[in-house]
């Protein structure tokens, strides 16, 4: 809807309405987490836009497997979308780094939580589990296993 946003807009006024009507068959809307979403994935599209231009020679310059390492490694400190959504802006990416970037971006999806460690949601989520604080290290290590499991996966298939 991107390129419709009175579209969107109904949509979204619509919805707002069906859930206020309905309001006594549900629980509470919930739309802060969701928001949050939306403007962090707004704010990746405006500002990862601008990164084309030295983003696009250095994956050029990699083979498959380096940028798979390179996404599977780059995955524990930034987000997945990051890393996939700006591998969009590279014109010409063959099908096989495109996969490359994907794979990597999933197999290091378990690595990530060191990435949402030092933030407050982060924290809060993963706080429970770590009675001494939460530890990149425990993190890593915890991680590590499953990393290298799909690793091998996506690497055979």
């Amino acid at each position: 809807m991107a390129h419709y946003p009175v579209l969107f807009i109904g949509g979204f006024l619509f919805f707002l309405a069906f859930t206020e009507a309905t309001d006594h068959h549900q629980s509470r809307l919930e739309l802060r987490g969701p928001m949050l979403v939306g403007f962090f994935l707004a704010g990746l599209v405006v500002h990862g836009g601008l990164q084309g231009w030295w983003i696009g020679p250095v994956l050029k310059s990699m083979g498959e497997t380096q940028v798979f390492f390179g996404a599977t490694v780059l995955t524990a400190f930034n987000d997945n979308a990051a890393i996939t959504y700006l591998a969009t802006l590279v014109p010409g990416f063959t099908d096989g780094m495109k996969y490359a970037v994907v794979a990597g971006a999933v197999t290091g999806g378990g690595l990530t939580v060191i990435a949402n460690a030092p933030n407050p949601a982060g924290q809060t989520i993963l706080k429970k589990y770590f009675p001494d604080g939460v530890s990149p290290m425990g993190l890593l290590l915890g991680a590590l296993v499953p990393t290298l499991v799909m690793g091998v996966c996506f690497m055979l298939f």
